[in-house]
């Protein structure tokens, strides 16, 4: 799998860019706040059709204009799909793969499938749960289709229900009561099947980082990953019932896949609790590699990587690990500079600047 070519209009700092990117390895240098990372975000919006960032479309759009536009060419499996975005400042994106519109955005997740690594990735032991349900739910939407589809729905089930638990906060009407038993059958439904999906996903990942990280820290750790969820789903429907006078008096739903958790465990301990910053950041990038080794195995092909000024986070045994690793995966890398990847006599295949939202090729920069 491959991207070809982006074309943006009117993205960000971007009124007009066009970019053909090579199969293998592309560079995107420049100073801070040139407009790097907004080009690996609108990748990322093909893909998931959000922002990594977790901005709203009017705040994508460029200043004083109403629209934007993505073009974004991709090779998989020999076909070609060209999938266009249409962000508007006051209605909903408007999507289209290979010229059909899609109706629902949950139709695009899996035509391209990316592995998105940043500095804030490094942190993601160290950070709370949603970060960590974040990444599951992230890497899991873009490989399972009927995941991602319990997932929404679970997602609205719980909005539902906490609007209903507001309502009866505010009126004390018994039939909102009533209808919370519907809605409460609905939560433990995809509930279920959300936990299910996890727990499978970190089994899967489990099987493939303990030999990456025992590589990354030269045989001294094992690191294992274990799934906390909220609740068991043997007893979901008995805890749902026993919690529900609290999630009355909170006016929330207090239980469920939405407050599950993962542990990182190095050597039987919690890093996120034991662990220094550099076991943390080496078991991070551990999980990285995990993750773009499962998605090779799961759709037989290997996914775009997105490295958003990461190398630079990193101390150069990690770096050269990550960069040995990379193999025969497109990637594209935001930097600020080329020395770390000449310190690393790494191939560069492709190099563009960017300088004020405005980008020059390979053809005006030197490689060393």
């Amino acid at each position: 799998m491959v991207i070809e070519s982006l074309d943006l209009k009117n993205y960000r700092n971007y009124e007009y860019l066009n970019m053909i990117f090579d199969n293998k390895i592309n560079i995107i240098y420049g100073d801070n706040a040139q407009g790097k990372t907004n080009i690996l975000e609108s990748i990322y919006v093909c893909a998931t059709s959000k922002s990594h960032r977790g901005n709203k479309d009017k705040e994508i759009i460029r200043f004083d204009n109403d629209e934007a536009h993505i073009k974004l060419h991709v090779k998989k499996h020999e076909m070609n799909y060209r999938i266009d975005m249409h962000l508007k400042k006051n209605k909903p994106k408007g999507i289209a793969v290979n010229g059909i519109p899609i109706k629902k955005a949950v139709e695009l997740f899996g035509i391209l499938n990316i592995v998105f690594f940043s500095p804030e990735d490094l942190n993601i032991i160290k950070n709370g749960p949603s970060e960590r349900r974040r990444f599951i739910d992230m890497e899991l939407s873009q490989l399972d289709k009927i995941y991602l589809s319990c997932l929404v729905n679970y997602n609205k089930v719980v909005n539902q229900r906490n609007k209903l638990l507001k309502d009866f906060a505010l009126s004390g009407r018994q039939d909102i009561l009533q209808s919370l038993d519907v809605w409460d059958i609905q939560l433990v439904r995809y509930g279920t099947e959300v936990i299910k999906g996890r727990i499978e996903f970190i089994n899967q990942i489990n099987r493939l980082v303990e030999n990456i990280h025992n590589k990354l820290s030269g045989s001294k750790e094992k690191l294992e990953i274990i799934y906390e969820p909220c609740v068991d789903i043997k007893n979901f429907t008995y805890e749902t019932a026993r919690v529900r006078d609290r999630d009355i008096k909170l006016k929330c739903t207090n239980i469920g896949p939405h407050k599950d958790d993962m542990i990182f465990m190095i050597n039987g301990k919690d890093v996120r609790k034991f662990g220094s910053q550099g076991q943390q950041r080496t078991a991070a990038l551990s999980l990285k590699l995990a993750e773009i080794e499962l998605v090779k195995h799961i759709i037989h092909d290997t996914p775009v990587l997105l490295l958003d000024d990461v190398l630079s986070e990193l101390d150069s045994s990690r770096q050269n690990f990550l960069l040995d690793s990379i193999g025969d995966i497109q990637t594209i890398v935001t930097c600020t500079g080329l020395d770390e990847f000449i310190n690393s006599r790494f191939s560069i295949n492709k190099i563009f600047k960017v300088v004020e939202g405005k980008i020059e090729t390979e053809d005006s920069v030197q490689k060393s």
